[in-house]
């Protein structure tokens, strides 16, 4: 079945012949503003463009380095002498057909499920800041459901866009509730069409119209 996925990069130290796996990211260039590293680094890792990102929180205890393994690790990939380590958390939003292209060909990432963390140990600090961004996109789809349509084909049906809203916030939706609730969202519209090929009654299409709501909704709080 479908479920929320996260990607992780397979990390390996062959000096002590260890590898895990930790969370994409990069180092920020100095003059360079916090929005734009994002967009930047997240092209750089996967030739990804044009994605949604949201930025969610900050890492800076002081003891995010006490594991020196990762202190070394990252020395030696940076060059530089590691202190103390500052992490601004984004959140970005991708759809698992989408093609990634990494910066290296000795990349090597998979896509994991958000319920398989809790068995993995990520490098740093990397479990609290999945765990983080996790409460982060749950509380956005609450204020924010228009969001859940970044993850969707053009069209769709109310049972993929419920599915996916309970898969996210881990419920079990009431299916006349849902469709009664999320209609509600400026830009969503029922179309004349149906699911093709499929053994069952098929189901009306959706789709959502990011600039009526954006337009729309400017409007509602203006």
């Amino acid at each position: 079945g479908e479920k929320l996925k996260v990607l992780l990069i397979e990390r390996t130290i062959e000096e002590q012949n260890f590898s895990d796996k930790k969370l994409p990211g990069s180092i920020i260039f100095e003059d360079e503003d916090l929005d734009e590293a994002a967009i930047r680094i997240l092209n750089e890792l996967t030739g990804l463009k044009n994605i949604y990102l949201s930025q969610f929180h900050s890492f800076g205890n002081p003891q995010r380095t006490k594991n020196m393994r990762d202190k070394n690790w990252l020395e030696k990939l940076t060059n530089m002498k590691i202190g103390r380590i500052v992490t601004v958390g984004y959140v970005a939003l991708i759809k698992i057909s989408r093609k990634i292209i990494f910066e290296s060909e000795n990349t090597a990432a998979n896509w994991y499920d958000v319920s398989s963390l809790k068995s993995l140990r990520l490098a740093f600090d990397h479990n609290e800041i999945a765990d983080t961004a996790l409460e982060h996109i749950r509380h956005k789809v609450k204020s924010e459901p228009s969001m859940l349509f970044e993850l969707l084909p053009q069209k769709f049906t109310m049972t993929q866009l419920r599915n996916l809203y309970d898969i996210i916030m881990g419920t079990t939706s009431d299916v006349r509730n849902f469709k009664k609730k999320i209609m509600q969202i400026e830009g969503l519209e029922q179309l004349d069409e149906v699911q093709k090929d499929v053994p069952y009654r098929a189901p009306r299409l959706y789709r959502f119209d990011k600039k009526v709501h954006k337009k729309n909704t400017r409007k509602l709080y203006s």
